[in-house]
């Protein structure tokens, strides 16, 4: 029996995505597999990465590492929302690169007596994470107990290319690493470079670039830097879920809670069985789905389980035909791009807020 809903992840697509970044950028690169690889899926796409030539995996908790680590992972691993009081022990035992943003997580990496493989986060023009007031002091540390193996920021701006703060981030990141030069510290792995900037900004390459969106074949940034077809990526994630019901209305029926939205003529309406439960935007709206080669638009609000589509008057389909909610866009079906717009998000949202109750389904072309 097929399921309800489902979302088919192409790992061949990964892998062509990943090849592509790799060799426009002339460096090392990290395949960011956060958040379950962005909705892919963690240890399938992590394993697809590391075929196709990914030298490191990145992923925010820690968590996540030892999730590849138990499945036999055994490739360089940075995790870097590291968060105080957290098992660094086990970090370290399971040979978990660890980043330090703060002085309190440095101080208890210190505390584990433990030789620690680190990564240095500076705040560079982000305000986000990594260190910035404290900087001086973290400069009069002793690291002689841990490995500082890498030092690395993150871009705010570096889908807008001609944005100044992208040049401030980067001459303050090279300042980073002559202040710690000059204490005599000299990670061997400088990386600053996100999807966008490792598209648009090769001086900023260093020694790794690390890719999350562009290397699941989604553009980074949809005003400015185009679609994903335009940067020549391959989107890897299919989403379809079935009509759970077919039926006709007459002009003038209300739909939905709040009666939002009336039918504007004779049609058929199809239900499908997918809701913002499983990650459909409550808030959608100018989106639909694909089904009998043409757009069907949504029609009401959209339910915990379900939506309601606008078939057309002329519609033939049928109780339990799928409906492509969506994919690369090539036979007109809407993309994860247009449904972000939809929704006032982005594409990364809508792959990452798919649900656990929808199964990825792998395959390679």
């Amino acid at each position: 029996m097929s399921n309800r809903a489902e979302a088919f992840i192409d790992l061949t697509a990964i892998a062509a995505n990943l090849k592509k970044l790799k060799a426009d950028s002339g460096t090392s690169l990290m395949a960011v597999v956060k958040a379950d690889a962005y909705g892919h899926g963690l240890v399938p796409v992590a394993k697809a990465a590391l075929a196709a030539g990914a030298d490191w995996l990145g992923v925010a908790l820690v968590e996540e590492a030892h999730k590849l680590r138990n499945e036999g992972i055994t490739a360089p691993i940075l995790a870097w929302m590291v968060s105080p009081g957290s098992d660094y022990e086990a970090a370290i035992a399971a040979n978990i690169d660890l980043a330090v943003p703060s002085l309190v997580i440095f101080k208890e990496i210190l505390a584990t007596g433990k030789k620690a493989r680190i990564h240095i986060e500076v705040d560079t023009g982000m305000t986000r994470g990594g260190f910035l007031d404290e900087w001086a002091e973290f400069l009069k540390s002793d690291f002689s107990s841990v490995e500082v193996v890498g030092i690395f920021s993150h871009f705010a701006r570096a889908d807008e290319v001609s944005e100044k703060q992208n040049q401030d981030q980067l001459e303050k990141f090279k300042q980073a690493i002559a202040d710690l030069a000059v204490i005599g510290v000299n990670p061997r792995i400088k990386h600053l470079s996100n999807s966008a900037a490792t598209l648009t900004n090769k001086s900023a390459g260093f020694d790794l670039v690390r890719t999350g969106i562009a290397m699941y074949g989604l553009t980074p940034d949809l005003e400015h830097l185009g679609t994903s077809k335009s940067l020549g990526l391959i989107p890897a994630m299919e989403l379809r879920a079935k009509l759970h019901l077919v039926k006709q209305v007459p002009a003038n029926s209300p739909v939905g809670y709040g009666a939002t939205e009336f039918t504007s003529r004779d049609t058929v309406l199809g239900v499908v069985a997918m809701g913002y439960a499983d990650g459909i935007p409550r808030v959608a709206k100018f989106a639909g789905v694909f089904i009998e080669g043409k757009r069907a638009p949504i029609i009401g609000r959209v339910s915990m389980d379900q939506f309601v589509v606008d078939l057309g008057p002329n519609s033939t389909a049928k109780a339990g035909d799928f409906v492509i909610i969506f994919n690369n866009g090539a036979a007109g079906e809407f993309t994860a791009e247009e449904w972000g717009s939809a929704s006032n998000s982005i594409n990364y949202e809508m792959t990452t807020r798919i649900g656990p109750r929808v199964p990825r389904i792998y395959v390679y072309e």
